[in-house]
């Protein structure tokens, strides 16, 4: 059970470099990310780093609500898994353009509707 951050801080993952190596290290050692998270986001970012699940006990107690708290970290675990089960796109150090047209501006397309009271 790897910590994300010092026990009852919730800071989040302060080292997320070190827990995704671990966690590629040993993608077949069940691992619980424990200590430190304070967001349901930070609960969800790890499940999506491949993490198996969150100990979470702080955030949801020290909360102002707590029910809403617990609700709010099990819909973050539930997103995190669909997000990894998905595969996400990988990480680029450089910007590649998405649109298929590349270089072609928009504006340079014939209208193919042209509203009666624009005519």
């Amino acid at each position: 059970m790897p910590w994300a951050a010092p026990i009852g801080t919730g800071q989040g993952p302060q080292n997320p470099k070190a827990l995704r190596e671990l966690r590629d290290r040993l993608p077949d050692v069940p691992m619980i990310v424990d200590a430190g998270l304070g967001l349901p986001s930070h609960a969800c970012q790890v499940i999506e780093w491949g993490f198996d699940g969150v100990l979470v006990n702080t955030a949801v107690s020290r909360s102002i609500d707590p029910v809403r708290m617990a609700s709010a970290f099990a819909g973050a675990v539930q997103s995190g898994r669909s997000g990894y089960l998905a595969g996400p796109m990988h990480v680029r150090e450089l910007a590649i353009a998405s649109t298929p047209d590349i270089g072609k501006p928009f504006w340079d397309e014939e209208p193919r509707f042209v509203s009666p009271e624009v005519v």
